[in-house]
């Protein structure tokens, strides 16, 4: 498994795209890609970001499959581009822009400034193109999706065009798995990704499908506002234990309206959510080795380093020594 940061072993070639280097799994799994040198090594395009220096960006790579997180802090001006040979996945975890423009192809085009659990897809060979003037913490997963792993779909793609900030909670949670599943670095998750890939390709197909119902999306759950305020809240005070009484008063909800509308936005329960956003933050700072996995610890609320390690190999199946390792 290969990890990356932003700044490292990273190419910009003429054709303005960014590649890394990822490694292929041994033997018996099927290597089928043509860019795969001799060395095991293939060279996967990916997002070219814009200017580079306020964005922090991690990469896990695995065979087909590739995964970047992404952060951008509030005031600053970014810019993505993408063309490739891969289909592109793009979840938006948390973010705002206070101006800014999406497009695909340069025919979809939006300027949706709020798209917190949103998503896009861009098949393989469309160019895709989004700037933010960022009005708030921006954090960014992009899947990069090789149509060798949809195969058994008619087309390699699903059948699926592009789309810019669709709502789909089935997408989303298969996609938050994949992503997991390519972070967990075991070799015999090679099987489950390639059966998430399938649901994935499936699920996206289905979201085009006019005859499949339309999903009831955020019925019940909480408002735009709401869901910007609890997310910032909690982002402001990762080190602290979530009061969710707190945040209930906060957008001016019962606690048990607030627990059931939260659970329905965000999709887990609102201590769950701080975990992991905690464990966003805690991959980015293992970036940074000025900073032992003791003080990373601490500044995001654990009193004792093996508490924290422990979920943060409860969320991604690496210890933080281990994670950090990568990047050496």
């Amino acid at each position: 498994m290969g990890t990356y940061e932003s700044s490292v072993n990273k190419v910009t070639p003429p054709d303005g795209i960014n590649h890394v280097s990822i490694r292929l799994p041994p033997s018996p799994v099927r290597v089928e890609t043509p860019s795969v040198a001799s060395t095991g090594i293939a060279v996967r395009s990916t997002v070219r970001i814009a200017p580079a220096e306020p964005a922090k960006r991690l990469g896990t790579g695995w065979h087909w499959w590739f995964s970047e997180s992404v952060h951008v802090p509030i005031g600053h001006k970014i810019e993505f581009r993408f063309q490739g040979p891969d289909h592109l996945l793009v979840l938006y975890n948390e973010g705002l822009r206070r101006s800014g423009e999406t497009s695909i192809d340069d025919l979809l085009v939006s300027r949706l400034q709020s798209f917190v659990h949103k998503l896009t897809f861009v098949p393989a060979g469309c160019a895709y193109r989004e700037w933010h003037e960022t009005g708030a913490s921006t954090r960014i997963t992009f899947l990069y999706l090789d149509p060798a792993a949809f195969q058994g779909t008619d087309d390699g793609s699903g059948g699926c065009p592009p789309r810019i900030y669709f709502e789909d909670p089935l997408v989303w949670e298969t996609a938050a798995k994949l992503k997991n599943a390519i972070e967990s670095s075991q070799v015999r998750s090679v099987p489950y990704l390639e059966a998430l890939s399938g649901v994935l390709a499936h699920e996206l197909t289905r979201v085009d499908q006019e005859l499949v119902p339309k999903l009831p999306v955020n019925r019940g759950g909480l408002a735009g506002w709401q869901k910007r305020a609890v997310a910032d809240h909690i982002e402001a005070h990762l080190g602290e234990q979530v009061c969710v009484l707190k945040l209930a008063e906060l957008v001016q909800l019962s606690l048990h309206h607030f627990c059931r509308a939260f659970k329905q936005s965000f999709g887990i329960p609102a201590h769950q959510y701080q975990v992991q956003r905690r464990m966003e933050v805690a991959k980015l700072l293992l970036a940074d080795r000025t900073m032992s996995v003791t003080d990373i610890a601490l500044s995001l609320g654990y009193a004792q380093t093996s508490s924290f390690s422990k979920a943060f190999r409860k969320t991604t199946g690496w210890t933080p020594k281990v994670y950090r390792r990568e990047f050496k």
